[in-house]
């Protein structure tokens, strides 16, 4: 059993920044990268939003630059999976097995009810790791639909965040997939670029709420397609046909088409990966690790009961002492790299500081 002063659970842009400040501060902390090193990042062509790079940069490249930096200030990268803990009492405990019966990516995507059963399998065996503290950078991962060609397009006129990606649909005929906020979101940031937007919704309603739903259906360059789901992403080396089918409401017959399109955007959701923390620290019911800073009533009161001399006491810090999360796995709202990479900083020195005020 290896015993460490810092363990960083999540390899994207929060986990590595949180490594290069802890590395800095002379805590010589284990980044546990897991099987997808570099987050979401990995799978994103053209990163135009983070500062520092006027004319863009690669995702992966953006994120092989933050590892290498952690590194060089003497973090040390572990491409384990950490597929259990306990952080019932200090030092924490953390495991890296697995059984046979179940692979690091269906791990991942358990529900919390499923994992706890599993836990309880893989805490039979020691512990991997003894740890005085850690941050969580888990993420979120895009709620895939898993149809043909989603993946073999993806970045490649495939995409799951239109804010990101839009200005390089400019002039296009692009597809969003959705109907809640998050597709109304990525609708209207389309159609700042593209020339047509549609939008294909499995119901005969938006789940949005009506502000946004308004200014969706009543924009010109906006069209619906009702009582819809994809079915196939088609093309050559990039996105240029798709296949729907259509509901009729009054015959329950289904009408499939295949359309022209130079886009298609997954805008159904983003869950964060929080299953293997669960019954450790509060979790809300979207799957969000709840922190001192959280934007949420339940993070609000959170931070209430840990201000010390007027002010939030390790913002970053979930309801177990001696535990940090940042990045998507907490963030509710912004869910962009440059947040992510913030609030990787803030943890890392939150950690810094509590380590100094409660260890000799």
């Amino acid at each position: 059993m290896k015993k460490i002063k810092v363990a960083i659970i999540g390899s994207g842009p929060a986990g590595y920044t949180a490594g290069i400040y802890a590395a800095r501060a002379k805590l010589k902390p284990t980044i546990f990268a897991g099987e997808e090193i570099g987050g979401q990042l990995m799978f994103t062509t053209e990163v135009e939003n983070f500062p520092g790079f006027p004319k863009a940069i690669r995702g992966p490249v953006l994120m092989d630059r933050m590892r290498e930096q952690a590194e060089h200030f003497g973090a040390e990268l572990e491409p384990h999976f950490i597929t259990a803990v306990d952080f019932s009492h200090q030092p924490f405990r953390l495991w890296t097995q697995l059984p046979s019966s179940v692979s690091a990516p269906e791990l991942i995507r358990l529900k919390q009810t499923d994992y706890s059963v599993l836990a309880k399998q893989i805490k039979q065996q020691p512990a991997d790791y003894l740890v005085d503290s850690v941050i969580i950078a888990t993420g979120a991962v895009p709620i895939r639909l898993h149809v043909p060609g989603e993946d073999k397009f993806m970045g490649r006129g495939v995409s799951v965040c239109a804010v990101c990606d839009a200005a390089f649909f400019k002039d296009k005929n692009v597809y969003v997939i959705g109907g809640g906020d998050s597709a109304m979101e990525d609708t209207l940031a389309l159609t700042k670029f593209a020339r047509q937007v549609n939008v294909v919704h499995r119901r005969a309603n938006f789940r949005a709420s009506k502000i946004m739903c308004e200014r969706v259906l009543h924009h010109p360059k906006v069209k619906i397609f009702w009582n819809s789901q994809l079915t196939e992403i088609m093309g050559e080396t990039v996105v240029n046909k798709i296949r729907i089918v259509t509901k009729d409401e009054k015959t329950d017959q289904l009408k499939e088409r295949v359309l022209d399109a130079d886009g298609v955007f997954l805008a159904i959701g983003h869950r964060p990966v929080s299953g293997i923390f669960t019954n450790e620290i509060q979790i809300d019911d979207h799957g969000y690790i709840l922190t001192r800073k959280s934007l949420s009533a339940a993070g609000l009161q959170l931070g209430l009961t840990a201000v010390d001399k007027g002010v939030i006491a390790y913002p970053s810090m979930t309801t177990s002492a001696g535990v940090f999360a940042a990045g998507d796995v907490v963030d509710v709202r912004y869910k962009q790299a440059i947040t992510a990479a913030a609030q990787g900083c803030e943890a890392a020195l939150d950690v810094e500081r509590w380590l100094e005020n409660n260890q000799s």
